[in-house]
């Protein structure tokens, strides 16, 4: 598996507080799955936005498991970023499935 940084935008307003719920119920899920390691929201954007850090085998995983987000479904992600990370140190470096040395 490798690791992959979800960054999202949300528009603020009634859709966003509609959906909430059903988008944080999909985020638990994928938690308890093992697809998401953390996830949270990010302050001083100046908009809503939150971060992910999700574990599939590929991009195309990823992709297909966002698609999948309540706020997805309902058009309420302005902006969408999926990176590839290769931790080297720190809390998920045992975890990258690259050979130790």
């Amino acid at each position: 598996m490798a690791f992959f940084l979800v960054t999202m935008t949300h528009p603020d307003g009634e859709g966003w507080g509609r959906h909430v719920v059903p988008h944080v119920g999909f985020l638990q899920s994928l938690i308890e799955a093992g697809k998401i390691r953390a996830p949270g929201p990010v302050t001083g954007l100046g908009k809503r936005a939150g971060f992910i850090i999700v574990t599939a085998k590929d991009r195309e995983e990823v992709e297909q498991l966002i698609a999948q987000d309540p706020f997805a479904i309902e058009g309420l992600i302005d902006d969408l970023t999926i990176l590839a990370w290769d931790p080297m140190f720190g809390a998920f470096a045992d975890d990258t499935g690259r050979e130790q040395s």
